[in-house]
């Protein structure tokens, strides 16, 4: 069994003494520690903490971002379904465009209840426990769509999926950011929406060889394998430490590091931390600026992360390309979209700790922005092709509907909406798609990370609900160019925001993050 750790007290001496002149952003002035330019070396030329030292914690990570994967599986499950169920034999099953519009956009709804309830499930059973929760409302869920006989099961099934999926996505960023070290903290923030993708993109697949009940059945898999795992994996640290239990938290570090591994003066940063924010938040600390600034940026970057427009281009989709007289066959739309954002995940994978995340951000909101832009002007001034109203492919066809293209496209600037779209999700799922839920885990304080991680999920639906559902409420009012010049205006406001507001956190520890906000210092917001 592994023993506690014995630090001798001179070295931590001289760690504490070292920690607490360590610049920040290497910024002058003895009041205020910054990020130091280059981090100090342990004693002894140790390798300094943040380098990978053991492959261990990639296993730790994909246990949890199996969540993820069920959840991108889930997300698109209605894509096949849908159409199948609109013409079903089965009078009790077959879908109305109202009920085939409320089986899509539910989930979000499910999913703003399961951020809800990991405000308090996060702190209550901890980030792993929370993530092996969301197992049985997943499986439950599947199970009642897979064996459905009635509408209401169908309904109560993707319902059930949404929360889990909502649970999920507030508890893993959180989880891999506590567990990571800071040199792969980014790229390992980018796994849960690489692992989303590839979920989907397993569906689409199983739903050009299985029947819609099938696909349920098959969503149990990965639910399966996701508990199995994690109960093998140990808990974050910081959670541990939080509740009291040292020696486990020493053992859960060491496994993650590895055997090698220095990880005194890191389980001492730590261990310092959480004891000095060892009670609950009062209300009065709220209104604190170390408190409020970094959960304000946190929701707001939700909430603007979902006014870009995702949400309702991914689930209307088929039926703006009808619009825009694309000819596009319906097989093939899933497959380009998940292609598109497979590969764009993975440059933000791979660049995210190297290019840091303000970078990514600008040019992913720039990208969104130039790709909104072009859309909206096409839509306005592209002659249409047999319909004098872009709404009409809007109003005729059903979320998840495989109607044809309205008339044939005879010039290659039709390509123009195809490849619009294209940009738009390439510059979505290399910044701002996969960095909110990243920075969402590495900004907030650890005593308010469960509740304000819960938030910002919670947050994030209710927006992506009421964006699908006043959609098309907006296109029949105004024409289909108006919501992609809106969803451009708020692409440069993205940039002011994260010009203004958004740290960057490339390479810095938890601690060292947190630190900077209990400064007040405006000059790491540059």
């Amino acid at each position: 069994m592994l023993q506690p750790l014995r630090p001798d007290p001179a070295w931590l001496g001289v760690t504490a003494a070292r920690a607490m002149q360590e610049p920040l952003l290497g910024a002058e002035g003895p009041d205020y520690d910054t990020f130091p330019k280059k981090p100090p070396p342990s004693p002894g030329e140790r390798t300094r903490v943040g380098a990978l030292q053991n492959k261990w914690v990639f296993l730790a990570t994909f246990a949890a971002v199996l969540g993820n994967f069920s959840f991108g599986y889930a997300l698109v499950y209605t894509s096949p379904v849908i159409p199948a169920l609109e013409h079903s034999s089965d009078p009790s099953l077959r879908l109305t465009q109202t009920q085939a519009t409320w089986f899509g956009s539910v989930f979000t709804l499910g999913a703003a209840a399961g951020g809800l309830s990991a405000m308090v499930l996060n702190d209550l059973l901890g980030r792993k426990l929370s993530i092996m929760f969301s197992a049985v409302p997943s499986a439950a869920g599947y199970a009642l769509m897979a064996g459905a006989r009635a509408f209401w099961m169908l309904l109560l099934g993707r319902t059930l999926t949404g929360f889990a999926g909502g649970l999920t996505a507030a508890c893993i960023p959180v989880y891999l950011s506590e567990i990571a070290p800071p040199g792969v903290r980014g790229a390992l923030g980018a796994t849960p929406q690489l692992m989303a993708v590839f979920g989907s993109m397993a569906l689409y697949a199983l739903g050009l060889l299985l029947p819609w009940r099938w696909l349920a059945v098959a969503g149990e898999g990965p639910v399966v394998v996701m508990v199995l795992l994690l109960s093998f994996m140990p808990n974050s640290p910081r959670f541990l430490l939080s509740r009291g239990r040292d020696a486990e938290a020493l053992r859960a570090l060491a496994w993650l590091r590895g055997a090698q591994a220095d990880i005194r003066w890191e389980f001492q940063q730590i261990q310092d931390n959480v004891r000095r924010q060892s009670s609950r938040v009062s209300w009065a600390e709220i209104r604190a600026p170390h408190m409020y600034r970094p959960v304000a940026i946190a929701v707001l970057m939700r909430f603007l992360q979902q006014l870009t427009g995702i949400t309702p281009l991914l689930v209307y989709l088929q039926s703006i390309f009808s619009s825009t007289a694309v000819l596009l066959p319906p097989q093939d739309d899933a497959a380009i979209v998940g292609a598109v954002r497979l590969f764009a995940v993975m440059i933000a994978a791979l660049t995210m700790d190297r290019a840091g995340r303000k970078v990514l951000l600008f040019v992913s909101a720039s990208i969104m922005f130039v790709a909104n832009l072009t859309l909206g002007l096409y839509i306005s001034f592209v002659p249409k092709h047999g319909t004098h109203n872009t709404t009409a492919g809007l109003e005729s066809v059903p979320v998840g509907g495989a109607a044809q293209p309205l008339a044939t496209p005879t010039s290659l600037l039709t390509l123009v909406p195809l490849l619009a779209t294209m940009l738009f999700i390439t510059g979505y799922a290399m910044g701002w798609g996969p960095i909110t839920w990243l920075l969402m885990s590495e900004i907030l304080p650890l005593r308010a990370r469960g509740v304000a991680s819960g938030l910002c999920v919670l947050v994030s639906w209710l927006t992506a609900f009421a964006l699908t559902e006043s959609f098309l409420l907006v296109v029949d009012a105004f024409s289909l160019q108006v919501p992609f010049f809106f969803f451009a205006a708020i692409c440069l406001l993205n940039l002011v925001f994260t010009g203004c507001c958004v740290p960057e956190t490339k390479g810095r520890s938890l601690e060292h993050i947190e630190s900077f906000f209990r400064t007040g210092r405006r000059s790491f917001l540059q």
